[in-house]
């Protein structure tokens, strides 16, 4: 009789184990670029098993030069994507219904680094220098920057000279721009194991001049939040991402270690993981606001890119581009 028991209980966990196994929701999450610190909460989350402990069963897909997470998304290749709110807006101009539901920087880490022996002191400096720009999206808070100075985008001793940025820092080293896009958790720090010092250069963050826009946030598309099933999916998925970030903005080293473990191109380095975790810290909400949109930083950036006169990233106020509907579902859970 006590081995039947035994026999029945062994069974019914293993049905238990299998039925939960298969119950689990399947998502993807597209980032917006490499495997990196940047989106070290979400590998940590996945490491630590909290999206397991969720139901979550999660696939994270890397970017990369050559991958949009908007058409990604457009084409049914992910769930969730991690996008910039100016692309974002962008794109959803242009005709594609995605939908912030969560804003996990609170921060911008965009900065202009430039040389200090090009003569720029202050912004006013800019005229008719060089300055390297990323595109694919990135541009949008620079021409906003540019429009508010004044400066035309098309050289000239009034204007400055733009030049396409690679994802690299190259152009500061080999004297083809003056000034080159940075994120105070990578490029920056590229440009010190270059060899310049902090010393040899003038730093412009986009936060201190009054152009940053919300960086980092979740993206689905809108006719998923018509779903209740879906709502709650997401709202299961955010609590276990942000639990993700929290454990590594308290452990950076160890959100590192893994991050380099998901690296398959073997290109990351501990210590410049380690020191990228310790600067994403930095742009993340706090407490327990992480993960909220704030109303008044999304109409900042609106109103930001809304000034750009020479060339506008949109054209009207978007309507319906955030929702706090997967967010306050996740405070209930």
């Amino acid at each position: 009789m006590k081995r039947t028991l035994i026999t029945l209980a062994t069974g019914a966990a293993l049905f238990a184990s299998s039925f939960s196994a298969s119950a689990a929701d399947k998502l993807t999450l597209q980032l917006k670029w490499v495997t990196q610190a940047q989106f070290a909460g979400y590998y940590a989350a996945l490491e630590n098993g909290y999206y397991k402990d969720e139901g979550i069963d999660l696939s994270i897909k890397p970017g990369g030069p050559d991958i949009a997470p908007a058409q990604v998304l457009a084409g049914g290749g992910a769930d969730v994507i991690v996008d910039w709110l100016p692309s974002a807006l962008a794109t959803r101009e242009k005709g594609l219904p995605m939908v912030n539901i969560a804003q996990v920087y609170s921060k911008s880490g965009m900065m202009l680094t430039c040389l200090k022996s090009s003569g720029i002191k202050t912004s006013a400096d800019f005229k008719g220098k060089t300055l390297g720009v990323w595109f694919f999206g990135n541009e949008y808070p620079f021409l906003s920057w540019m429009s508010k100075l004044g400066y035309p985008t098309t050289g000239g001793d009034e204007g400055v000279t733009v030049l396409k940025q690679g994802f690299n820092v190259d152009p500061i080293f080999q004297g083809q721009a003056d000034c080159v896009s940075t994120m105070t958790y990578n490029e920056y720090g590229q440009i010190m194991d270059g060899g310049l010092t902090p010393e040899e250069l003038v730093l412009f963050k986009y936060e201190d001049e009054g152009v940053a826009t919300l960086e980092d946030g979740l993206y689905v598309l809108e006719k998923d939040l018509k779903d209740d099933k879906k709502v709650e999916t997401y709202a299961k998925f955010l609590k276990a991402s942000l639990k993700g970030w929290k454990w590594a903005a308290d452990n950076p080293k160890e959100a590192a270690m893994i991050v380099l473990e998901y690296d398959d191109t073997g290109a990351q380095t501990e210590s410049h993981q380690t020191r990228m975790m310790t600067e994403v810290a930095k742009l993340l909400g706090s407490g327990d606001d992480m993960g909220y949109l704030d109303p008044a930083a999304y109409e900042r950036t609106v109103d930001i890119l809304l000034g750009s006169e020479s060339a506008p990233v949109i054209t009207k106020k978007p309507v319906g581009a955030y929702s706090h509907v997967v967010y306050d579902k996740y405070k209930e859970l």
